[in-house]
């Protein structure tokens, strides 16, 4: 019989079960795939009730946080499983009862970014790269869509939505997307924990979580399934979308018909 593949995702308990620990364990790429997904939403289901939680700090093994999503899954046909998963762990992490502390290095790409923007602050490495590059491929970025707006301005995240750049973790700091920079971003988000949560009643901590996410919350899961169906009724129908998503997978350079 064939061993069972490890997890995507490491999971432990820290601070005497204070602060859940979720980390990324895939590297280099640390790819968001339905492995990656599952793993996640599957630990925050477990962990959802557990008395005396404060936070959780998800972070990386490796270089980098994440690539993104599988580009294999948003081929058509497989795209509409995988949209609904990543969303329905997009809303999870939004609607969790304690805050999400993101730590990142290196590259924190597409749906890796899009899980970022789901928790909570974001601690980052100087060198760390931020960008949603999905247009590049003649698709778009569903979830950020709905997410970047509420950390930066519109005309931030319409910028980095439609151009598909990165930009230097300094940028994303002063832009609003990045809360803190730090040498070692998961130390950071562990002091911050330590001296900002850790003190806190977990009781009061969650209700003050769902005091500011709950509208959030109800407004995303409207947005999501908005984009969701502009994503698979009419982007999918297109035949640039397809040529931009079989090119990459080709290693080649899409050509564009513009239709």
């Amino acid at each position: 019989m064939a061993e069972p593949a490890p997890s995507p995702l490491k999971v432990w308990p820290d601070r005497d079960g204070a602060l859940l620990r979720l980390r990324l364990s895939r590297p280099k790429a640390n790819i968001c795939d339905a492995a990656m997904i599952g793993a996640l939403q599957a630990a925050l289901d477990a962990h959802r009730a557990d008395r005396g939680l404060r936070g959780v700090l998800l972070d990386a093994e490796g270089p980098h946080f994440s690539f993104g999503a599988s580009v294999e899954e948003h081929l058509a046909g497989r795209c509409a499983a995988m949209l609904a998963s990543l969303h329905a762990l997009i809303l999870a992490m939004v609607e969790f009862p304690a805050p999400i502390l993101v730590a990142v290095r290196g590259q924190c790409l597409g749906g890796g970014l899009e899980i970022a923007l789901a928790g909570g602050p974001i601690f980052a490495a100087a060198e760390a790269q931020f960008g949603q590059p999905e247009i590049k491929l003649g698709v778009f970025a569903p979830a950020a869509s709905c997410l970047l707006p509420w950390r930066v301005s519109a005309a931030a995240a319409e910028d980095l939505l439609w151009s598909g750049r990165s930009i230097a973790a300094p940028q994303a700091q002063a832009i609003g997307l990045v809360q803190a920079l730090a040498d070692d971003p998961e130390a950071a988000a562990l002091a911050y924990f330590d001296e900002h949560l850790a003190p806190r009643s977990a009781a009061a901590l969650a209700c003050a979580v769902s005091a500011v996410r709950t509208p959030r919350a109800r407004e995303l899961r409207q947005g999501l399934a908005e984009v969701e169906r502009l994503y698979l009724d009419r982007l999918m129908a297109t035949r640039d979308a397809n040529e931009g998503l079989a090119a990459f997978i080709d290693r080649r350079t899409p050509a564009w018909e513009h239709r």
